[in-house]
């Protein structure tokens, strides 16, 4: 085994690859104010971005969810990899050569991570097609691209190589670059045949390369070129750790920074299809691999497209019964996104490759901007299936389509589509259709289905109205010596945020991890039971079993989350190290507002007990013990007063 990884090794690749850039791979950031950034959560569904990332701390949470870690977590959590795996992997990015404890700098492959193997597998697959397209049997590929307007830049701009016709030329290259036969079958790229030895899976094919939104290959697409070739037209990778074709897209690494500028994605069919749009100027088309558009793809797209108002998603379908019959299957995920969704087919059945071969890239171009929305397409399908001539028929097709209006999300679109939906049936009352359109959406809302019936008031249908740190009253998992209450919910005790104490505690909390010179050195000073809430307590502990705050450094944070006593516990410190400090300006003066209040509350409740005490004792006590706590009451009035009248002055 090549033994554990050195931590200063760890600690170099914590360092050297930010996590901004790490997270914005697979999902879109905008600014959140404070130093953070915002985006839509990539481990659960929502409509409003409750996922914030500090790049200065280095962290991450979810406050919908409370997922939250440093990079190395989250490319464990988003990729499925173990701890080395994922260290292993950043530190290809950032060229870091990692030492391990047993064995020193590693040389072999034993002690790597199956996905790290099978990604690198691929990633050595991927040259060694580009390789082959430039040799003579590759001839018929190379025609095959030029005839569809492919050039050797835009192959090599994809990445489209070639697979050699014979039985096992990859598997053979494989094997000198180390990998075994068992991680050539695991990753697909090669099958057993019936001699018992491994042969390549793709044979005399053009390959193109499907890459993650990482960009790291986890798959390739395989064209027939060969009459004698009896396989389908498109191969593609079995299913495998690192490749689902129903959560990939064709072209998404090339696609996402511009879908993220523009907030719009095109997604067209095939392989040849991206390369046309892109070379054409439409750098944000993609497209599925060997499966239907669905509910993963959507997921990956949300996560781009951030959900704003002017987002949009624009469907391309060959005009042949086929594209049209995608098009209605589109329209039914239609809801599964906030954005708007559209369709646009090319004359004569064209798919975008063939109508850049035959009209150029203008027509490309002017192909997606003439869309129509895709509620509209689905409605003329619905009308053009009944008979408008009579009575009957309109009334038969304007029970089809009146559900469909009204699940329209935009309210404004809604009433305009209901008088569009009047003037295609000729029906001249259009107010008519207009109402019935509206009461569908009406009574859908009162059902509770807002999100499939109609849009509520100001627009998106049933969006998570969590606003970050909504979800705090579901508090966290308390520490192990203290007793649950009754009715725990899954994160543990509840944190009461209406409590004024509480929301005080949170807030100096949140000072001392994120902004500790502020609070320093008198933070240090507080006890850990001048906390009331035990999960703050627990985090009061764990910033003094790292050294307090006064000394802080530049992985103050990561000696927190170190030193917390488990994983809920170091949640909550990633947590308040992330979310915003509820201040317009963060300065001495609101940190010394938060750090009287603390003390102060935990002097009241002090002296509350001390009268108690007094009460108890009565007249009857020795004077000396009747003395001593009278004197105790006294110092902490005139020290609780001090604090009122001087504020942190008086600290």
């Amino acid at each position: 085994m090549a033994g554990r990884i050195n931590d200063d090794d760890v600690k170099a690749v914590r360092d050297a690859v930010p996590i901004d850039a790490v997270v914005s791979d697979y999902l879109q950031l905008r600014n959140a104010g404070g130093g953070n950034l915002k985006g839509l959560c990539p481990f659960h569904d929502e409509k409003s971005p409750s996922f914030q990332v500090s790049p200065s701390k280095g962290l991450y949470h979810c406050f919908g969810c409370q997922a939250g870690g440093d990079t190395l977590d989250f490319v464990m959590k988003i990729d499925h990899l173990s701890f080395s795996e994922a260290v292993e992997r950043l530190a290809g990015l950032a060229g870091i050569t990692l030492r391990y404890e047993e064995g020193g700098y590693t040389a072999g492959t034993s002690g790597r991570g199956e996905r790290i193997r099978l990604v690198e597998a691929h990633r050595e697959a991927a040259r060694f097609y580009v390789d082959q397209l430039d040799g003579p049997e590759a001839e018929i590929g190379r025609r095959f691209l030029a005839e569809r307007g492919f050039d050797q830049a835009a192959a090599a701009h994809f990445g489209v190589g070639y697979s050699p016709a014979g039985w096992d030329h990859l598997t053979r290259f494989l094997r000198g670059k180390g990998f075994t036969d068992k991680e050539l079958i695991t990753s697909g790229l090669a099958q057993d045949s019936r001699s018992g030895k491994p042969i390549d899976r793709f044979r005399g094919r053009l390959m193109w390369p499907i890459r993650d939104t990482s960009g790291e290959v986890v798959g390739f697409g395989a064209r027939k070129l060969r009459d004698d070739d009896n396989g389908p037209k498109y191969l593609n990778t079995p299913e495998t750790a690192i490749y689902k074709k129903s959560q990939v897209l064709y072209g998404i690494d090339l696609a996402k920074k511009e879908i993220a500028k523009t907030s719009r994605a095109v997604v067209v069919e095939g392989y040849t299809d991206v390369m046309a749009c892109h070379l054409a100027g439409v750098t944000t088309a993609i497209a599925t691999c060997g499966t239907s558009f669905g509910g993963d793809h959507i997921k990956i797209l949300r996560r781009l497209l951030m959900d704003n108002a002017t987002a949009e998603v624009i469907f391309t379908f060959d005009g042949d019964a086929a594209g049209q019959k995608a098009a209605l299957r589109a329209f039914e995920d239609d809801q599964k996104f906030a954005a708007e969704t559209s369709i646009t087919i090319a004359p004569g059945g064209m798919d975008p490759c063939d109508l850049r071969l035959a009209q150029g890239d203008a027509a490309v171009m002017n192909l997606v901007e003439a869309r129509t929305p895709l509620f509209e397409f689905a409605l003329r399908h619905i009308v053009s299936r009944h008979n408008l001539e009579n009575p009957a028929g309109r009334a038969a097709a304007l029970d089809e389509a009146a559900p469909v209006v009204a699940n329209i999300k935009n309210i404004a679109i809604q009433h305009e589509s209901a008088v569009q939906l009047a003037g295609m049936l000729g029906i001249r009352d259009e107010q008519f259709v207009v109402k019935r359109v509206a009461q569908l959406a009406r009574w859908a809302r009162e059902r509770g289905q807002g999100g499939q019936g109609g849009a509520p008031q100001g627009g998106r249908p049933g969006g998570n109205q969590q606003r970050p740190g909504g979800n705090q009253q579901r508090g966290r998992q308390a520490y192990e010596d203290v007793p649950a209450p009754a009715a725990q919910p899954a994160g543990g005790p509840a944190l009461n945020l209406r409590s004024p104490a509480h929301r005080t505690e949170r807030e100096l909390l949140k000072l001392a991890l994120q902004r500790p010179a502020l609070v320093s050195p008198a933070f240090d000073a507080y006890g850990i039971d001048e906390f009331t809430a035990p999960p703050y307590a627990a985090v009061r502990q764990a910033i003094q079993d790292a050294g307090g705050a006064a000394p802080a450094a530049e992985d103050y944070v990561a000696r927190v989350r170190e030193a917390a006593p488990n994983d809920t516990v170091r949640a909550l410190v990633t947590e308040l190290a992330v979310e915003a400090i509820h201040a317009k300006t963060v300065d001495e003066v609101y940190a010394g507002v938060q750090l009287v209040q603390v003390r102060l509350r935990a002097v009241d409740r002090r002296v509350h007990e001390i009268q108690g005490s007094l009460s108890r004792l009565g007249a009857q006590a020795p004077p000396e013990q009747l003395a001593a706590v009278q004197e105790e009451l006294w110092v902490l009035q005139q020290y609780g007063q001090r604090l009122r009248n001087r504020g942190a002055e008086g600290l």
